[in-house]
């Protein structure tokens, strides 16, 4: 079998059979797209050893390729392997023994308490694209702690309680909980009335449950998320420039800071291992020091 025939099977298999979500599946593509580059497409995968897959880990390496990029490749090109293995295309696997390349620790971004609420209210003092949906967006992101993802696909019919609490649905298909502050649901109530003008005028009312609508009565998308947080972070907005998954951070990372149990903060963020969560209490503990030695006179 060529290298191109297993990886269009695979990519069939993973989206069809495993059922992986549309990301996932387009993020093993463009992985594999750097296999075929390396390796050539036409390639007979009886042929591949282990010191091939070696050399096209070196060769991202000498392209700069950062060390999360390469352990994504390295991960992609085991299933892919694993794969032509399980189903009898190949008698060994060549890339069982290959091994990620350790990461340096990052600190979460987040911002202070001071730095979200003046985002939070950037769409109402400039209104830059939609003042109501942009507030309301802002303020559920930081009260929710969800991932970017899980708020574009939230529906009306996902609340619970009025708009106390929602379902939502995170990685792995795993469904929980989530909660929004007052301030949250005062401004998704604002931006509620606004939605269904937008989408009487488009003449697409009742064909989205989408909670996140673009100005032409589309469901927004993870893209669209991106770009808003962008335009009222950028140089026409706080100009201090920060991507979505930072609200998920100050949400964590508040939460923390005020004392929640950590297993109660894993459980409202979805993370399914402690450790992700952990994190946060690193970031708290190194920001009160942080402000121990910027306060006390011999700090």
């Amino acid at each position: 079998m060529k290298l191109c025939e297993l990886i269009d099977e695979f990519l069939i298999y993973i989206s069809g059979v495993r059922d992986l979500s549309e990301n996932t599946v387009l993020g093993y593509k463009n992985d594999l797209e750097h296999l075929k580059i390396f390796l050539t497409p036409e390639l007979d995968i009886s042929t591949v050893t282990k010191e091939n897959l070696k050399l096209c880990i070196g060769q991202l390496s000498k392209n700069h390729s950062s060390n999360a990029s390469i352990n994504r490749f390295i991960a992609a090109v085991r299933s892919l392997f694993a794969y032509a293995y399980k189903f009898g295309y190949l008698k060994e696997n060549p890339a069982l023994e290959l091994k990620t390349v350790k990461l340096p620790k990052k600190v979460p971004r987040f911002m202070t308490s001071a730095e979200v609420e003046t985002l939070c209210n950037q769409p109402e003092k400039n209104e830059l694209l939609w003042a109501s949906r942009d507030h309301a967006l802002f303020e559920m992101l930081y009260s929710s702690g969800c991932r970017v993802s899980e708020i574009t696909e939230l529906c009306l019919s996902d609340f619970l309680n009025g708009y106390d609490r929602a379902v939502v649905t995170g990685k792995g298909d795993k469904q929980r909980i989530v909660y929004f502050s007052d301030e949250a649901k005062t401004a998704l109530k604002a931006y509620l009335a606004d939605r269904k003008k937008v989408l009487q005028e488009n003449g697409t009312l009742g064909t989205t449950d989408r909670i996140f609508i673009s100005q032409k009565g589309q469901p927004l998308s993870v893209r669209g998320v991106r770009y808003i947080i962008s335009r009222y972070s950028g140089a026409e907005g706080t100009n201090h420039h920060v991507n979505p998954h930072a609200f998920r951070h100050t949400f964590a990372t508040t939460m923390i800071g005020n004392g929640a149990d950590v297993r109660l903060v894993q459980e409202m963020l979805g993370h399914s291992s402690i450790s992700t969560t952990q994190r946060y209490t690193h970031v708290t503990t190194e920001k009160l020091i942080e402000i121990y030695n910027k306060a006390h006179p011999h700090g």
